[in-house]
């Protein structure tokens, strides 16, 4: 079986994957929330994400807030970075069906697809998502940014899975169906 491409996040009940000046404070991860993500991330080898998510997770690891991932892979998809590595990740450009392709044809684990916006709107348009994997947290922010601008053709996935937590969030699962892998 191929390597499938989950896209995952966190986002608020009104559909907010943060604040509009991009401030996720609202998410609170306890330690249940750090073992569900360790599991999820022990099955992902790849991680591909925008840039604006890269220049948060830099923050984040020089902060300490997030941990090194030794044998992960980074690719950042960005207009503005030019290609190569940066700080620690894989910049590309151009098309993403022929890139994300040739990753899901490469030995590995699954393939993670980080962060919503714009990016997400060009994988879900070019029918690249085949997992979702959100976590609601129990807020309503009334704005920010949406963690599916529209502007894209619907697709269909069907539920595989659904967990409420302790501190009130839902952790839902979703698979792509009518969809090639």
């Amino acid at each position: 079986m191929s390597r499938k491409v989950i896209l995952g996040f966190g986002i608020s009940i009104d559909g907010y994957i943060a604040r509009r000046n991009g401030a996720m404070d609202y998410l609170v991860i306890d330690k249940e929330g750090e073992s569900v993500m360790a599991d999820f991330f022990a099955k992902i080898d790849t991680t591909i994400m925008g840039r604006k998510t890269a220049v948060g997770m830099v923050k984040m690891r020089k902060s300490g807030e997030m941990p090194e991932t030794p044998g992960m892979v980074y690719y950042v998809v960005s207009r503005r970075w030019k290609p190569g590595t940066r700080e620690g990740f894989e910049v590309v450009k151009g098309s993403l069906t022929p890139f994300v392709k040739k990753l899901k044809r490469r030995p590995g684990k699954d393939i993670y697809f980080g962060g919503g916006g714009e990016l997400a709107r060009s994988f879900l348009q070019e029918d690249l998502v085949d997992e979702l994997f959100i976590g609601v947290g129990p807020v309503l922010l009334g704005d920010g940014i949406p963690g599916f601008p529209g502007k894209f053709p619907q697709r269909d996935f069907k539920l595989t899975e659904c967990k409420s937590y302790s501190n009130g969030s839902v952790g839902l699962r979703y698979e792509r169906i009518g969809h090639q892998h």
